[in-house]
């Protein structure tokens, strides 16, 4: 069974990666989170936690020895799937970095263990928090008319947001390129407004060493709604946004960089909507595993098409 916060959630952070100092600034606006362990394999990463936190160099140790209620998991992709089996089976709850795994059959078989141990296993995508989304989400619920299309941009360089993560570009740890790693972000972003979504056509571009840069995937709500998702792992500078054009011809915008000058401003307040969200669930004892494993699925359903295409 899992283990349920009386008053404070405990929480171990696993992976202190270019995305940890969000989660970091996080906990410290959330008075019910209490970050009590770090893990890395890198000694230096720990230096900065040593004095305030139980530091560990092993998941499989911090998991025995630091008495947490949850962990977030923010190490490589590749690794999800093996930290992930392992703190589901010890009882303890997750939040774990897009996406859920790199192989849909491990993101399926954390879903089936979560479920069977009780323990919540909840996917981050951190763009469902931004306040120019709920804004639109909002706006879109208003509106007289209904939806008659949706598009998400998704266009970014990767080489300057990877950062010193070098493994984003190394397809086998990433679990591909574009489609595997960003596609989750903005998969999510259209079942946020959409409910879950089909696959109806998808075109992938991949550069010289084989990985997809760039990628435009056309997907469908149950009701009939289109969405398009752009990708772009090559491009100069940064857009994030939605548009949603309404069955009556009016089109609302959402950019979720405006107003955040600094280079990934906007998730100091997403990470803050990701940490309450997952402390939320884990008190309510809910199922959260059905979002990250949609949004793998989508990723696997373009990748086969492809394949399938050739």
């Amino acid at each position: 069974m899992t283990r349920r916060p009386a008053a404070r959630t405990r929480v171990g952070l696993i992976g202190l990666g270019v995305i940890s100092k969000f989660y970091v600034a996080a906990f410290e606006q959330l008075p019910g989170l209490d970050l009590t362990a770090v893990c890395d394999l890198r000694p230096a990463a720990l230096e900065p936690f040593r004095n305030t936190v139980k530091c560990y160099t092993g998941h499989a140790e911090l998991l025995a020895d630091a008495a947490v209620d949850a962990v977030v998991v923010n190490v490589p992709n590749d690794a999800h799937a093996t930290v992930c089996r392992d703190a589901l089976a010890a009882g303890v709850a997750v939040c774990v970095e897009k996406p859920l795994a790199i192989r849909v059959e491990d993101g399926r078989a954390l879903a089936a263990l979560a479920r069977e141990k009780d323990v919540t296993l909840f996917t981050s995508f951190h763009r469902r928090y931004n306040s120019a989304v709920l804004r639109l989400l909002d706006d879109v619920s208003a509106a007289g008319s209904p939806l008659r299309s949706l598009t998400v941009r998704y266009l970014e360089r990767i080489e300057e947001h990877a950062g010193d993560d070098r493994w984003y570009l190394d397809a086998e740890r990433c679990g591909g390129g574009c489609v595997a790693d960003n596609g989750p972000n903005a998969f999510d972003l259209v079942r946020l407004f959409l409910g879950d979504v089909g696959l109806v056509a998808s075109d992938v571009v991949r550069d010289g060493l084989g990985t997809d840069r760039q990628a435009s995937v056309d997907l469908r709500s149950r009701d009939g709604v289109d969405a398009r998702v752009e990708l772009d792992w090559a491009y100069a500078g940064e857009v994030k946004d939605v548009t949603a054009e309404l069955q009556d011809g009016t089109r609302l915008y959402a950019d979720m960089l405006d107003g955040h000058s600094e280079f990934k401003g906007s998730l100091w307040h997403e990470y803050v909507g990701v940490l309450r969200d997952f402390d939320t669930r884990l008190r309510g004892g809910q199922d959260a595993s059905h979002d990250g494993l949609a949004a793998l699925e989508l990723v696997d359903a373009v990748y086969r098409a492809e394949g399938a295409a050739r």
